[in-house]
């Protein structure tokens, strides 16, 4: 009698394994849901953030041994890099800097009534704050000759003109001129940077933003997406996005905007080129 085999359930592969992350504005939001699945690949994570009540629940639930919470202001260059030093000390290296903190700025989309102290604060965290990320992650990062990732959050706002403040705008298409620059210099290290641009997501962030419910921002966004279908856009669609660019999935991927954006940024409706 021929013999026969049984199929046995495979664990799915722990993609950071081993690996060290930080994430800014990890208490909430994306960086929230990326803290969360960082751990599930087998990463540690130090949570750096301004919100300490809620980053110490992020950490508490993922596991104390998993994750560290360290307050952080991203636009201050004491704090970045004390949250840097704090990622080694606590877990030995520093493999992954996710620069994922920002800010909105108050809904306006006139350049007469914009405010230079509004656009001065959102350039500080939206682009300052990852550059003083990605700086101190490569202090680091290079000296230790094991590669590194760095990837930041820059926004569909970046490609598609009139969908945000002008603050925001320019932070985000700035960061990623930010992101190429840093790939051409940190490349001959090793170190990788990309960075996401996601479409609005219904995060406490967005949703003060456009002083939307969740669910009417969702079905707003849905509205205007290119992509029918598969429903709104989540959290945890982007920070699947970041696991893969920080993953060996992406080894050899530098550089690189990657929209999550379901078509936005290259489909205009007006055009009606989707219709039947």
């Amino acid at each position: 009698m021929a013999s026969s085999t049984v199929a046995l359930p495979t664990t799915p592969p722990r993609k950071l394994q081993g690996k060290v992350a930080m994430i800014t504005g990890g208490a909430s939001g994306i960086g929230e849901r990326t803290v969360r699945l960082f751990v599930e690949h087998g990463a540690r994570v130090v949570v750096a953030d301004i919100q300490d009540e809620a980053g110490a629940r992020v950490c508490a639930d993922v596991g104390a041994g998993a994750a560290s919470y360290f307050h952080c202001d991203v636009t201050s260059e004491d704090d970045v890099a004390a949250a840097v030093d704090h990622a080694v000390a606590t877990f030995g290296a520093l493999d992954i800097m996710f620069n994922n903190a920002g800010v909105s700025g108050p809904a306006c989309y006139s350049v007469r009534d914009s405010g230079k102290a509004d656009f001065e604060r959102v350039l500080a965290v939206n682009l300052v704050g990852p550059f003083l990320g990605t700086k101190h992650a490569a202090r680091v990062m290079v000296p230790a000759r094991r590669g590194g990732c760095i990837i930041g959050t820059s926004s569909v706002a970046a490609a598609v003109t009139g969908a945000s403040s002008y603050a925001y705008a320019c932070a985000k298409r700035a960061l990623v001129a930010l992101t190429e620059n840093a790939a051409a210099e940190l490349g001959r290290h090793g170190i990788r940077v990309n960075c996401v641009s996601p479409a609005g997501v219904a995060t406490p962030l967005t949703m003060r933003y456009m002083g939307l419910e969740a669910e009417a921002f969702e079905q707003a966004m849905e509205a205007i997406s290119n992509l029918k279908g598969v429903g709104a856009l989540r959290a945890d669609d982007v920070a699947a996005a970041v696991l893969f660019l920080a993953s060996d999935d992406a080894r050899y991927i530098s550089g690189h905007n990657l929209f999550v954006d379901g078509g936005i940024s290259i489909a205009n409706p007006s055009f009606g080129t989707s219709k039947d």
